[in-house]
């Protein structure tokens, strides 16, 4: 395994995302490998808890687009029919090990330091609890255009409003806003994030692993009730959606001209912030 680190010490399983020179962009070999270890974690009778980070800058910086956008995906062609169920076929094996952190018996803690955006959101959300430096960002840029967030958490998390006011815009939130909102549940300063995930998790793992099951499956199952499964079901496929309006196929063929970066400067020229935390309430 390469794309995705997996180490234990003590009742700890680290999973590090490890392809620091493209952001930790996500390609199905990474996604692959997440499920693999996080399986191998939750059949370890000696793990009590999982702590996912990334290496280099930032936690992930979504999708690895220069793979995706600046190429020709299949069943992408503007000049033939888009199969939208071939597409959601695709975007639910995502999903799928996205939510292998979520349907782990065990806690998961994710650790964000730089930046987790666009479908890094979709993994990192997955998680159980997050700790965010404080001068970390999060958010979701492509509710601009080009994406909707496949495993549809943000309003379970933030509750209809805060998720709207992030989705209708495409504004991201800083650690020590995400701790604000009840999004993170710590956002120490950038020096102290490791120490602070870690002593998280050290704490956690001092409870049995069987009741730390029961805890979590009790949590996760009023998160089903509420419509969970069937919210990710129309986010998955709006996620289709948006990338075969005639904005989503504009936002590709000048990825593919001029490359994914000047995409992106360009939809969010219009908002001020070129990529940046810029939440102002």
């Amino acid at each position: 395994m390469s794309d995705v680190l997996y180490e234990v010490s003590g009742r700890v399983a680290h999973l590090t995302l490890n392809r620091p020179e493209r952001g930790n962009g996500i390609t199905p070999g990474l996604l692959a490998e997440l499920e693999q270890a996080v399986d191998r974690a939750d059949q370890d009778p000696a793990v009590h808890v999982l702590l996912l980070d990334g290496a280099g800058k930032g936690f992930c910086g979504g999708y690895d687009l220069v793979w995706s956008a600046e190429g020709q995906l299949p069943n992408h062609d503007p000049a033939q029919p888009w199969d939208a169920m071939l597409d959601y076929a695709g975007m639910s094996r995502n999903v799928r090990a996205f939510m292998s952190l979520y349907g782990c018996s065990k806690p998961v803690v994710c650790k964000v330091h730089g930046f987790c955006v666009a479908g890094g959101t979709d993994m990192a959300l997955c998680a159980d609890l997050l700790v965010i430096a404080a001068d970390a960002k999060i958010g979701y840029p492509p509710a601009r255009v080009w994406g909707s967030p496949t495993t549809s958490m943000w309003a379970y998390r933030l509750g209809p409003q805060r998720a709207k006011r992030l989705l209708f815009t495409g504004d991201s939130l800083s650690g020590e806003e995400a701790l604000e909102w009840g999004l993170a549940i710590e956002a120490p300063a950038a020096g102290e994030l490791d120490e602070r995930a870690q002593a998280l998790c050290e704490r956690i793992a001092n409870v049995p692993v069987n009741q730390l099951a029961m805890m979590k499956l009790l949590v996760n199952q009023s998160l089903y009730q509420q419509g969970l499964h069937a919210t990710q079901v129309i986010g998955t496929l709006l996620d289709g959606v948006a990338r075969h309006t005639p904005e989503g196929y504009a936002f590709q063929g000048l990825a593919q001209r001029e490359g994914f970066r000047e995409a992106v400067r360009r939809r969010d020229e219009p908002f001020g912030d070129l990529g940046r935390s810029t939440f102002k309430g």
